[in-house]
């Protein structure tokens, strides 16, 4: 059973994802901010991290920069979840260091995809 982190501050959002993630077979953690994301990720070094961009204390932004750059965390792939659906968001996201993006409201088949795809490609 894969490990994920979810990323996510608003508590109904994280809510209904880490339940339906559970009830797919995800083992999932959970943080509220951007700093408690990256400490969880390298303390626990999920399978995959579920960024929501827009965060408190540390955006996602940042948060997947640092996790990006520290070696124990490079290789974990993040995926950015913002209701920012612009092109020009998607390429930032990618820019940050960002794996894939998806936007919300979240579209559980979608974003199962992309999660399985990068966790085949990460020998999860």
């Amino acid at each position: 059973m894969p490990k994920i982190l979810l990323v996510e501050d608003n508590e109904m959002n994280r809510d209904m994802l880490s339940r339906r993630l559970t009830r797919r077979g995800f083992e999932v953690l959970l943080a509220e901010d951007g700093a408690a994301g990256v400490a969880r990720a390298r303390s626990e070094a999920p399978a995959l991290v579920l960024m929501d961009m827009s965060l408190p204390v540390l955006d996602g932004w940042e948060a997947t920069r640092r996790l990006k750059a520290d070696p124990a965390t490079a290789g974990i792939p993040v995926i950015a979840l913002t209701a920012h659906a612009m092109s020009e968001d998607r390429d930032r996201a990618l820019a940050a260091g960002c794996d894939d993006y998806d936007t919300k409201p979240i579209d559980l088949e979608r974003l199962l995809a992309k999660m399985n795809g990068l966790l085949e490609g990460n020998g999860a």
